[in-house]
């Protein structure tokens, strides 16, 4: 009986801390996915949330102007595709990629980094440093993307990343939070 009880206790310790951190992430995992051509395109992020905060653009902002955001919450927001991309006019060896955005003011671009997605204690790549730098590795880059700037009809609370097929072999990128939505056409090749 004590064996089994030790047991049950030692299952219930290994299960509960993981049950607990889910319920305590702010920023819960999110993906979108589309298939072009028979080819899967995949990007995984987490999804954070405004709650009263100023995000983007401004003083006081979350995300300053002038900076690199990694694109979501917690570990790198990663892109995967199974086939050759030609995004925003860059070309995109089929891969994963980490995902970056500079901040442009009001002209923001895309970057993917081929870095690794491992850091080096073996952990997923955090998107951000403890002292609130990035982790983006520009020597990794493939360039700085030009996205297309619009605004919601009205503020987008939790951020949404989505991939939508455009016909044929192309597809679109958008990514909408508090007033902003930034969009960059992708060819299958």
């Amino acid at each position: 009986m004590n064996r089994q009880l030790i047991f049950v206790l030692s299952l219930a310790a290994l299960v509960v801390p993981g049950v607990a951190q889910q319920k305590q992430r702010p920023s819960p995992p999110a993906s979108t996915e589309i298939t072009v051509n028979g080819k899967k395109i995949s990007v995984n992020y987490s999804a954070p949330s405004m709650k009263g905060r100023h995000i983007f653009n401004g003083a006081g902002a979350l995300q300053p102007d002038d900076s690199i955001w990694r694109a979501g919450a917690n570990e790198a927001t990663v892109l995967h595709t199974d086939a050759n991309l030609d995004v925003g006019g860059t070309n995109v060896p089929a891969g994963d990629y980490a995902l970056y955005i500079w901040l442009d003011k009001g002209s923001w671009s895309l970057i993917l980094s081929k870095q690794s997605l491992k850091a080096p204690n073996g952990r997923a790549l955090w998107g951000i440093n403890m002292d609130g730098s990035t982790t983006l590795d520009e020597k990794q880059s493939l360039g700085r993307i030009p996205l297309t700037m619009s605004k919601p009809p009205a503020p987008v609370e939790t951020y949404k990343m989505t991939l939508a097929s455009e016909g044929g072999n192309r597809a679109k990128l958008t990514l909408e939070w508090e007033n902003v939505v930034a969009s960059v056409p992708i060819t299958v090749k």
